[in-house]
């Protein structure tokens, strides 16, 4: 009987699935059994389960402050509904609805803090910059990978770092370069060098992934 896969799996299960069958990583986690994908799925879906329980307490938290809260207030909430927006990259089914939600109520929260900044150009200028940068790290957090990587209790192991990226597809590769700075790149790089070497029956395309990864530590 095949094993029955999510449609949109959690963190657990999708690492599971990277594991299947694939020669990078340790033969003796390659096999996926149903009782492994059952326990996965699991725990998968008992997070989602939290996180949303936690999350309708942030948005009723976020809609019911008062129009004269203290900064630094309503910046503890934007910081938490960020968090909260890299915990639902990574959960399991559908999320977009969610992640848009938050996208909405942080827009809101922003608006608030750029008329308290009134004419000050030097607040609102770092309020445009850190605008940018939000933007530009919610568009990396469309790849499951960097969510996965960001996630603090990480089902990627350090171990398994290397043929992940390896396995990964060239956007989510590239996407996933970009968390790491020169210096743990170049030992990557040479991890990958190394498990690629122990590898004869290593996919072609793995190779590829090393020399991208080559190129991004270069520019």
């Amino acid at each position: 009987m095949p094993l029955r896969l999510s449609q949109i799996p959690g963190k657990r299960e999708r690492h599971l699935i990277r594991k299947q069958d694939n020669p990078l990583f340790p033969e003796a986690e390659r096999t996926l059994t149903e009782a492994m994908l059952d326990e996965a799925q699991r725990l998968d879906h008992e997070e989602l389960v939290t996180f949303i329980t936690e999350f309708r307490a942030l948005v009723h938290e976020a809609v019911k402050l008062p129009t004269n809260a203290e900064s630094e207030l309503i910046l503890s909430i934007k910081e938490r509904l960020d968090q909260a927006y890299e915990q639902a990259s990574r959960m399991v089914d559908d999320q977009q609805e969610t992640k848009e939600a938050i996208g909405k109520l942080v827009t809101v929260i922003m608006h608030a803090v750029k008329k308290g900044a009134g004419s000050d150009k030097v607040a609102l200028q770092e309020l445009a910059d850190e605008e940018a940068a939000r933007a530009a790290h919610y568009a990396l957090l469309d790849y499951p990978l960097v969510a996965d990587l960001l996630d603090p209790d990480s089902a990627i192991s350090g171990a398994d770092l290397a043929p992940t990226l390896l396995s990964s597809t060239a956007d989510a590769l590239q996407a996933a370069c970009s968390l790491f700075d020169g210096t743990q790149m170049t030992a990557l790089i040479e991890t990958a060098k190394q498990l690629l070497d122990q590898t004869p029956d290593a996919p072609e395309e793995a190779h590829g992934r090393l020399q991208e990864m080559i190129r991004h530590r270069n520019n």
